[in-house]
C-alpha cells in the first residue's frame, strides 16, 4: 500500500505546494471533494485522466496525514 504514496508530489513550484497527483495538477483535495460529493473513484478517474489507483492515493495521503494530526477539544462556552 505504501508504493501508492509514490503517486503523490508535493513540489511549491506546483499549485503552490499542494500535494498533487505525479505528473499532473490534480490536488488532493480535489479529489477528496469530488469522493465527498459522490462521484466514483472510476468517474474521478475517467474525468480527471488519472488512474483509481491515483484516486486511492490520494486517500491514502490524506489518512496519513490525518493520523499525525493533534485533535485538541473545544470547550463549551
Amino acid at each position: 500500500m505504501e508504493d501508492l504514496l509514490k503517486r503523490i508530489a508535493v513540489d511549491p513550484r506546483v499549485m503552490g505546494g499542494k500535494p498533487v497527483i505525479k505528473g499532473t495538477r490534480i490536488t488532493v483535495d480535489l479529489i477528496l471533494e469530488l469522493l465527498a460529493s459522490g462521484m466514483t473513484p472510476e468517474e474521478i478517474a475517467e474525468d480527471y485522466g488519472i488512474s483509481v489507483e491515483d484516486v486511492k492515493a490520494a486517500l491514502l495521503y490524506a489518512s496519513k496525514l490525518l493520523k499525525e494530526e493533534e485533535v485538541l477539544e473545544a470547550t463549551a462556552r
